[in-house]
């Protein structure tokens, strides 16, 4: 029976494959301090962002965030499953595989995990050869009147669901179990009863970087609703995670953009038209965790959405997912309101390769535009306040520079009147350049708590704080108080890297330990100690905001109440200071 490998061997293992030599044997690295430094394997960059930490034996890029212990950097540069990347180093070292350990929540979810990718990709089998039957005409009638080839509705897998349905039985008789396809959301159960999932839709394989099918995404067809229906989340499945054409990105070598569209359409004709590197997110708007892994495959991100309103709206806050990410972005705008699809079909692949993409400030500079009638005095002073407001979070003195221009010219305001606009005194007065004030105050004070408390993880991991000088109670974000109890329990820093579920906790993982704790003993006992202050004394700051914000609708007794526990608040708040 499968099971795990014991920890005690998995920690033999790591400590004695040398992980700098390891990655070196892939990737040049350089000594830089107590790290090595070296360009990073897995996203296209010039100037080196990939760290390894010999002495806690780990690797993390800062640009695309990728980030593991020696065992995750074989899976991912070898393309290995865990066990396999496991007996990979095993054999390197010369160490035999011990008996692995039975556990039994472990082995569920993994058995659960494999029986969806197995049945949805049984299941995209039968979606592609429904495509090609009788039944499936009509559907294959309307791909081809969208413009797309047979060969590249085979090159993405592309297939039918049947108004009838009858994938559900299918692969029952192929094996699969109701539950099973209820829990890979190809069928659903209600009142007692399963039935398909998807029915008379165009059906398109969302496939990961590993070639595992991990759901579908269903264009209905004719006027029935919703116009796309995507998997629900799964225990091997989370739209937050992955883009679709994951698995086409990873083939592509040398990408200098990633194009991101809004459907799974856009993807195919610009594919069919000989366009690589895009992807489309999966139904919902760009996350945090989408934006970093398109960052993994290319240095910059340009966002191709729908020229109509809707699209607009969305490319405000995909630019500002990216750039909250340190991604850089631009944007392909579409004249007319065009799509993708609709303007490469119109103009061809010259006219789309000809179009240049603009900053993320000149995008929504342009789109302030569009809301003022520049003819007249008010609507060119509307205009400039505007768009003053965005350049204050240019910090490039250059860029600033040509941006002002272009507003003097737009608007018939001085550069010197523009820059107190901005909050900045003009450069003949000697003052500092516009500091970046894209975040609200509250965003800032929630980074900076967050930043605080990634610090004390880093200096807890350490191992060189004394016992009860840290305790998970400290922590409000559940996965940093998870991060802290594994810590205190004597986990090294690469075993909590390797067990971390998804990306995003790797890339926390891996930015906490990425964070400079070079101090002697009283040092890092005075850095938890400032950290423990600033934690607490910002709890505080906080109960006492809500306090006061509560008090207007209190009743009286109510109203004493919590002004005698602002008081005592108050009391705490001055002894730490």
């Amino acid at each position: 029976m499968a099971g795990r490998y014991p920890p005690q061997w998995l920690d033999e293992l790591r400590a004695r494959a040398d992980i700098v030599k390891i990655i070196n044997s892939y990737v040049p690295l350089k000594k830089n301090g107590h790290r090595y430094v070296g360009l990073c394997p897995f996203h296209n960059e010039t100037a080196p962002s990939f760290s390894v930490d010999e002495q806690k034996q780990v690797y993390h890029c800062f640009g695309c965030k990728a980030g593991g212990s020696v065992i995750q950097f074989v899976m991912e540069i070898e393309r290995l499953s865990f066990p396999e990347a496991v007996a990979f180093l095993a054999d390197q070292l010369h160490m035999p595989l011990p008996e692995m350990q039975h556990d039994p929540a472990y082995e569920q979810r993994r058995s659960l995990k494999e029986r969806i990718y197995l049945a949805n990709k049984a299941a995209a089998r039968l979606y592609h050869q429904h495509l090609w039957q009788a039944d499936g005409a009509p559907i294959l009638h309307y791909l081809q009147k969208r413009g797309l080839s047979d060969a590249v509705i085979r090159r993405f897998g592309i297939g039918a669901a049947l108004g009838g349905g009858g994938i559900g039985k299918a692969l029952m008789d192929q094996g699969f179990t109701e539950d099973e396809l209820v829990s890979a959301g190809l069928m659903l159960r209600r009142e007692g009863r399963a039935f398909d999932m998807f029915r008379n839709r165009a059906m398109f394989p969302i496939i990961d970087a590993y070639g595992n099918v991990l759901g579908f995404g269903g264009r209905a067809m004719g006027d029935a609703m919703p116009k796309y229906l995507n998997t629900s989340d799964t225990a091997a499945f989370n739209k937050r995670y992955t883009v679709f054409a994951a698995n086409m990105l990873r083939k592509s070598r040398g990408l200098e953009r990633v194009i991101l569209v809004e459907g799974y359409m856009d993807v195919v004709a610009l594919s069919q038209f000989g366009v690589e590197g895009v992807a489309a997110t999966l139904g919902t708007a760009l996350t945090p965790e989408q934006a970093r892994l398109l960052h993994r495959y290319a240095p910059e991100v340009h966002i191709a959405y729908d020229g109509d309103r809707a699209g607009q709206k969305a490319i405000l806050r995909g630019l500002d997912v990216l750039e909250g990410e340190h991604v850089p972005a631009r944007v392909l705008d579409f004249p007319g309101g065009l799509d993708p699809d609709e303007f490469i079909r119109r103009e061809g692949l010259d006219a789309f390769q000809a179009l240049k993409p603009v900053s993320g400030v000149v995008y929504r500079m342009l789109r302030q535009k569009e809301l003022y009638d520049m003819s007249t005095e008010e609507g060119r002073t509307e205009y400039a306040k505007a768009c003053a407001n965005i350049l204050k979070a240019v910090r490039e003195p250059v860029e600033l520079e040509n941006h002002l221009r272009r507003l003097a010219l737009e608007t018939g305001f001085s550069r010197e009147v523009l820059l107190m606009q901005i909050g900045v005194a003009p450069p003949a007065q000697h003052t500092q350049a516009p500091k970046r004030e894209g975040f609200t105050q509250k965003a800032k004070a929630v980074a900076k708590v967050d930043w605080t408390a990634r610090t004390l993880l880093a200096v807890l991991s350490t191992g060189r704080l004394p016992k009860g000088s840290v305790s998970a109670e400290e922590f409000e974000d559940p996965l940093l108080r998870s991060l802290c109890e594994a810590l205190l329990t004597g986990e090294s820093a690469a075993s909590l890297m390797e067990r971390q579920p998804d990306e995003q906790g790797r890339a926390v993982v891996g930015d906490i330990l990425s964070i400079n704790t070079d101090l002697d003993d009283d040092g890092l006992m005075k850095m938890a100690r400032d950290c423990l202050k600033k934690l607490r004394q910002t709890r505080l700051e906080n109960e006492l905001d809500l306090i006061q914000q509560s008090l207007p609708s209190l009743s009286e007794e109510d109203r004493t109440r919590e002004t005698e526990r602002a008081y005592q608040l108050t009391k705490q708040l001055l002894n730490l200071k």
